[in-house]
């Protein structure tokens, strides 16, 4: 038997229904990857440990019914089978999900899976249409392919603390995992792209993301200024190495980012402000030239955005179309009437336990909806099930893999 996630008659289909997924992955990266696909309909099977499962089960508090906020937001709509892989029968089990998989997704250090002979190499011998895609630190391949993969390090050597802090100050890292999930979305990109090629010609394929890629490839302008140039690219802060006006400013209550993309604009906030003479100097009349002239012009505007309010500005500024926005905190973004409105935050019932706050799905597709339907699983939650209807597993075979010790979890 199939599993495809219920829908009203009412609903419409989801892109990737029927499209089956063992998610072999952990942590970030791989599961945010197989959380995008579960959204827009895939069948994912989480794969789990039954010691423990998942590390981030436990990277907590916040918890929310014993599950830590960090596992929560990244494994909706999956379901979770507790599986002991250093069991034989655990690996027999393994094969048997993957036969009828159309995708694996696995983050395992380099050559993790081909000791348990999960390979990319053997897989695609036995299950040619297999799309699998391994997610790693540094890739399949180089100098560093053994090396273990941590968000935090791959900022620091991919550059981007280079260029985020104060421009006089220490390196700074992003507020989120960014190179983990920027991972993630170039994964879910590429399985979708392999997916196609399989369509047509029959044949899976290997995907090998890795996070360093991935954290040199979103540098996009400023490494390509760099290209370009030749020349080192700089931290500027909150400003933008290739735009003037475009930084944070200090009003008289609070802050405000400001974000002039063109000379019009920069026209209409003269205008707006009633700054006549910051416009009729010809050092600012276009942007290279305000580029150029950064170290004398910030500081006059610095003066001017002191003298009224943040609301006071954001009234002046937004109908002039000049992009000018507050500096909210979280709670204020996701409560914001347009985060509201894209229902941005949605809550997922939970038998027998709170109803799951998540963020929701960021594309909107107006003929296959991606759509939050399970709250992400307890450990193991699934394991009799998956292997009753999708395996034909009986329940005496199913007590017995749980008395031998190669499948765990709470629905056991």
């Amino acid at each position: 038997m199939t599993f495809n996630k219920p829908h009203s008659k009412s609903e419409k289909p989801q892109a990737l229904a029927g499209i089956r997924v063992i998610d072999f992955s952990r942590v970030l990266a791989g599961p945010y990857c197989t959380m995008l696909l579960a959204d827009l309909g895939a069948n994912v099977i989480k794969v789990e440990n039954p010691d423990g499962g998942d590390d981030t089960r436990r990277w907590g508090p916040p918890w929310l019914d014993g599950e830590s906020a960090y596992f929560l937001s990244i494994n909706r709509n999956k379901r979770s089978l507790a599986l002991n892989f250093k069991h034989p029968h655990g690996i027999e089990i393994a094969h048997q999900l993957i036969f009828q998989a159309d995708v694996l997704v696995e983050n395992f250090k380099v050559g993790g899976m081909a000791q348990m002979g999960l390979d990319y190499e053997t897989l695609h011998a036995k299950y040619p249409r297999l799309v699998y895609c391994s997610i790693s630190g540094y890739g399949q391949t180089g100098p560093d392919r053994d090396r273990p993969g941590y968000d935090f390090i791959l900022q620091a050597e991919g550059g981007l603390m280079s260029i985020t802090g104060p421009q006089d100050g220490m390196p700074h890292k992003a507020g989120v995992a960014i190179v983990d999930v920027t991972a993630g979305l170039y994964a879910t990109q590429a399985i979708l792209a392999a997916l196609r090629y399989r369509d047509q010609t029959g044949q899976g394929q290997l995907v090998d993301v890795a996070l360093f890629d991935s954290q040199l490839a979103w540098l996009v302008n400023v490494a390509q200024n760099y290209l370009v140039s030749g020349d080192t690219p700089q931290r500027y802060g909150n400003a933008h190495p290739n735009i003037v006006p475009y930084e944070v400013f200090q009003t008289a209550d609070g802050y405000l980012s400001l974000g002039v993309g063109n000379d019009s604009q920069y026209k209409r906030l003269c205008e707006v402000a009633n700054q006549p003479t910051l416009w009729d100097e010809p050092r600012y009349q276009t942007n290279p030239s305000r580029v150029a002239h950064r170290a004398e012009l910030i500081p006059l505007w610095q003066a001017v955005f002191k003298t009224r309010t943040t609301d006071e500005w954001l009234a002046l500024i937004t109908p002039q179309a000049i992009p000018v926005g507050s500096i909210n905190n979280i709670p204020d973004a996701l409560n914001h009437p347009q985060a509201v409105a894209r229902e941005m935050v949605q809550h997922v019932p939970r038998e027998g336990g709170q109803a799951v706050p998540q963020l929701g799905p960021v594309a909107k597709l107006s003929e296959t909806p991606a759509r939050i339907e399970q709250p992400p699983p307890r450990l193991g939650e699934h394991t009799s099930a998956i292997l009753q209807s999708e395996l034909g597993y009986s329940v005496e075979e199913i007590a017995a893999l749980k008395a031998e010790g190669v499948i765990g979890g709470a629905s056991i």
